[in-house]
């Protein structure tokens, strides 16, 4: 069983319980820990779960988000 897995965009909905808008956005906004990979944004829970707990503000370095990108 694979407990640090990668999690996918609607994962990271339900687990907050937000909509696909709400997470783009702060993907853009650079608030959000995200990689991009190829066409894809993954997200690793235990980021989720500090960024979070820190009021939502993640640290510019903590993630390689690009503005303006979004999974097709």
């Amino acid at each position: 069983m694979m407990t640090d897995r990668w999690l996918s965009v609607d994962e990271v909905c339900e687990y907050l319980g937000v909509s696909r808008d709400t997470i783009y956005r702060w993907i853009r906004g650079r608030q959000m820990p995200a990689r991009s990979v190829g066409r894809l944004w993954k997200f690793k829970k235990d980021e989720i779960d500090h960024w979070i707990r820190t009021g939502g503000n993640g640290s510019p370095a903590a993630h390689t988000a690009t503005a303006g990108r979004t999974e097709a």
